[in-house]
């Protein structure tokens, strides 16, 4: 039986655990973040699950690498600070192909900057953050219920593709609360890893079908195989040939590339007709819409792209509406991150107007419809 709840995101992002079949958190508590946390450690035991605490975030990534390696579905979850220090075993996630989700609602920064306060400055480190040629997936909820599906389907990317998903928020979505209707677990579909069918002694931890994902057999299993950070062939064994490194490498961007019909999702409002574009995502899109309105309401054709898949990067998507808007105004709470992409993307067909805030409040729709009203 589904129930109606008023929830922070915060909240509803450990409803989507659950409901994905999460049965082990590793992590430490930070601002604005904390109450995934909070919410798992309660809800986790009464599913069967395990809650743990570790003593600093490079050991709650750690330690959720070990339990994915087991067959758990597993999360993390940090902000700013703490999402610094997870970047290595990231990196390490990323090519030993482990599935993971981990959640970091942005705050202020750099280093401690403003904890409580919102902000959208860790895009750039969500794609980049961790060393090496590496690919990564990365959603972005809007709304409270949004928190709750799309935590959801990081599982779905992360389990069907082996990979690590990161859920970008910010604190304006983090702590904001909203009604949602959750439905009835058992009604949900859970999210599946590709398990291998051959014998044991038969077993290639990293040979991969035509879908280019490897089977991932559960330690404890049966299975034998090797994990390593170190480039390796399809015995899971570091191998140091050119031949090796590149078909490591490749696959691993491909396998993404090759479902991105899959992957990514966006969300357009009232661009049918729009001369202007906004592109907003996370919090900030909230305020897009209102501005949206505000402009129809005064007799300009405005409209919203919200990129809800941040990486990879809605490049086909961003190049079209380039050919059919004049202007595209590019919002978000940092000093300019997602708009270089936009601009890569755009390459000159129409100009691109960068409306940033960084002063530990969101941007309203009074401040984006001034940017907007001049262009219209």
């Amino acid at each position: 039986m589904s129930k109606m709840l008023l929830l922070q995101g915060n909240q509803a992002v450990a409803e989507g655990a659950i409901a994905a079949g999460v049965r082990f958190f590793g992590g430490y508590p930070i601002t604005p973040s904390t109450e995934v946390a909070e919410q798992l450690a309660k809800a986790l035991p009464q599913v069967g699950g395990k809650f743990i605490q570790m003593e600093d975030e490079i050991a709650g990534i750690g330690a959720i690498i070990g339990a994915a390696l087991t067959g758990k579905k597993v999360m993390t979850a940090t902000s700013g600070p703490g999402f610094s220090l997870k970047q290595e075993l990231l990196g390490y996630a990323a090519i030993a192909e482990i599935p993971m989700v981990i959640v970091n609602v942005q705050r202020v920064g750099p280093s401690t900057g403003q904890p409580t306060s919102p902000a959208q400055g860790d895009v750039m480190q969500a794609r980049w953050g961790t060393h090496g040629d590496h690919p990564i997936v990365a959603l972005t909820p809007t709304t409270v219920p949004e928190c709750f599906s799309l935590t959801i389907k990081a599982y779905e990317i992360a389990e069907k593709y082996r990979t690590p998903v990161i859920l970008l928020m910010d604190e304006v979505v983090g702590h904001m609360r909203e009604r949602i209707d959750l439905p009835d677990f058992s009604e949900i579909k859970q999210p599946e890893r590709k398990r291998p069918t051959c014998k044991p002694a038969e077993y290639k931890a990293y040979k991969a079908d035509a879908d280019l994902v490897p089977a991932m057999a559960d330690f404890g299993s049966g299975y034998r195989w090797h994990v390593t950070g170190l480039v390796h062939d399809e015995t899971g064994f570091p191998n140091g040939s050119p031949a090796a490194t590149v078909e490591c490498l490749e696959r691993l961007h491909n396998k993404i590339d090759q479902h991105r019909d899959d992957i990514m999702m966006s969300e357009s409002y009232k661009l049918d007709d729009a001369d202007v574009a906004i592109i907003a995502y996370g919090g900030t899109a909230r305020t897009a819409y209102d501005t949206v309105d505000m402009a129809r309401a005064a007799g300009l054709k405005v409209g919203l792209f919200r990129p809800i898949t941040i990486w990879p990067f809605a490049d086909q998507e961003i190049a079209a509406l380039a050919g059919k808007v004049k202007h595209i105004v590019v919002a978000e709470m940092n000093y300019g991150q997602y708009v270089r992409e936009v601009e890569r993307a755009v390459a000159g067909k129409v100009p691109v107007t960068f409306h940033g805030k960084y002063n530990n409040e969101a941007i309203t729709p009074d401040e984006l419809f001034a940017t907007v009203k001049g262009l219209a």
